[in-house]
């Protein structure tokens, strides 16, 4: 290696090692308990070494969120499939979604939610819409609603203990959002 690909690949391997040792810290103990200083000692790196990757503990758990669900997204993968997957991975490991779930506000959570989902239910909705000759604008609030009523659903799914059957209620999910797109399309806009 080069001195400029030996830099990069170490970033890249110092990244991997602070988003493991995150990992394993969110499956212990709750989200609002990890400290940036027990993190470093557990990847015996030192805080620059974090503070040049992240600005902050909040921004660690953005970029956490994103890499672990960018494994359920991606080209070609529609909301039904990447939700029940993400829905299974929830399941899997409720310690650690709890751990972020109790720790973290509700306007946090739902950001988080928004901003995942905010792309997928407009390209959704502008599919289903595609010959109505809908304005734009009704499009997008179509979407919104789509978009709130997911958040709802996730929200729900955790506040019950994650004992939803996954297939039955996304699927669920799916034909009433279908059938309010429907109707939304058979209404005039005011």
């Amino acid at each position: 290696y080069g001195e400029e690909q030996g830099g990069a690949f170490m970033a890249l391997y110092t990244q991997k090692a602070i988003m493991q040792a995150f990992g394993e810290m969110l499956e212990e103990m709750p989200f609002d308990k990890i400290t940036v200083t027990a993190l470093v000692k557990r990847c015996d790196i030192s805080s620059n070494t974090f503070y040049y990757h992240y600005r902050d503990i909040y921004d660690l758990l953005d970029a956490w969120f994103h890499l672990e669900l960018g494994r359920f997204t991606g080209e070609g993968t529609d909301w039904h499939t990447s939700t029940k997957a993400v829905m299974r991975e929830c399941q899997a490991h409720p310690a650690k979604i709890y751990h972020v779930f109790n720790a973290l506000s509700r306007d946090r959570m739902e950001q988080y939610v928004f901003s995942l989902t905010d792309d997928t239910f407009f390209r959704l909705v502008q599919q289903q819409t595609a010959d109505s000759g809908l304005p734009q604008e009704r499009v997008e609030e179509i979407a919104a609603f789509c978009r709130y009523a997911y958040v709802g659903f996730f929200l729900q799914f955790l506040w019950n203990r994650m004992e939803a059957d996954i297939d039955r209620s996304v699927d669920r999910l799916g034909e009433l959002m279908t059938a309010f797109v429907r109707s939304a399309m058979a209404e005039p806009a005011n």
